[in-house]
């Protein structure tokens, strides 16, 4: 019987498909995606601000600041910038890699 702890990891590559391959790309733009989500969910709770309180800050209604938080996939630039500096009072830094 397996200890409860046991995790069986397999590696990405395994499980989706190697890097550069389209099943991979979009993979990874979900993941990203979901991490721009992540950090600014964590953000505002580390600023002990609601939901509520963002959306007022940045003139959107709070069901919009959950569908970012939750599934950031469909975010303009200007949206994305607001929420940070102006909800948030962060910055918001982009790289581009090439």
């Amino acid at each position: 019987m397996k200890n409860k702890k046991d995790i069986n990891l397999v590696p990405l590559d395994e499980l989706i498909g190697p890097e550069g391959t389209e099943k991979r790309i979009e993979f990874d733009k979900e993941f990203e995606n979901f991490m721009i989500g992540m950090l600014i969910k964590e953000s505002r709770l580390k600023l002990e601000m609601t939901q509520e309180e963002l959306a007022r800050k940045v003139n959107k209604k709070r069901e919009y600041i959950s569908r970012v938080e939750n599934n950031c996939g469909n975010i303009t630039l200007k949206s994305l910038r607001d929420i940070v500096e102006t909800g948030l009072g962060g910055k918001l830094k982009i790289e581009i890699v090439l």
